[in-house]
């Protein structure tokens, strides 16, 4: 399997792009702001031709270089239901008023075609099966994507903004909810082995196991603990 990230745009977005191999078709996750360059890059770097654009949610930092790379190769983009509105008002999912200047240069909008995830759903697309889990909490229309483990890579999980290394997605913004949060992080990420290697739309990757072990918010929740406090700071848009 091949999966390929790179950081980008002011938010330092993770997007990736995951094929069976290089000279194969892909899955492009996350294309966010100032990402369409980096697409083009890797799939050259690759050989890669891509079939689908999937989103793990709506804000802009995740979802500015949708329309330019789904243009671009005729592809379709993935999102859950309870986000799609963001794409063509990221203003109303920040909370900001109409009028107000968001990076003035971003194209909002959504491409010619657009299906919605499901929970549960699994999404077969360039040869790969990609299980799609409803996790809301930093948005209402949070999801995750897991990829099972193959000959040459344990199981992998492409979190969002759900579970960072150290810490989870903030709550605060139109949305947000930090019960969601919690009960996301409990039913989706706990039962996962921990051996999973967890892609995150921001920062390194790291594994359930370590997360498991040290994330705060984690291991509260295993407890059966509190509110998540405010023991490590929150991460995303």
């Amino acid at each position: 399997m091949l999966i390929a990230g790179f950081p980008a745009g002011a938010w330092g977005t993770n997007c990736y792009l995951v094929a069976p191999a290089a000279g194969e078709e892909c899955v492009i996750i996350d294309p966010g702001h100032q990402a369409a360059e980096g697409v083009e890059e890797t799939l050259r770097k690759h050989r890669l031709k891509p079939v689908a654009v999937v989103l793990t949610h709506g804000h802009i930092d995740h979802v500015a270089s949708v329309v330019p790379v789904c243009g671009a190769h005729d592809v379709p983009a993935w999102i859950h239901p309870a986000d799609r509105y963001m794409m063509s008002d990221p203003e109303k999912a920040l909370g900001r008023s109409i009028g107000m200047p968001l990076m003035g240069e971003l194209t909002v909008g959504e491409p010619d075609d657009v299906h919605e995830l499901t929970d549960g759903a699994a999404l077969k697309l360039a040869g790969l099966e990609m299980t799609v889990r409803h996790a809301p909490g930093h948005t209402k229309g949070s999801v995750t994507f897991g990829l099972p483990e193959a000959a040459d890579v344990p199981p992998v999980f492409f979190s969002g903004d759900l579970l960072f290394a150290g810490s989870i997605g903030r709550t605060d913004l139109p949305g947000g909810d930090m019960a969601e949060m919690l009960d996301s992080l409990a039913r989706v990420c706990l039962p996962l082995d921990d051996s999973t290697v967890v892609l995150s739309g921001h920062g390194p990757q790291t594994t359930i196991g370590r997360e498991r072990a040290t994330n705060p918010y984690l291991r509260e929740v295993a407890a059966g603990q509190g509110d998540g406090g405010t023991a490590a700071p929150r991460r995303g848009m």
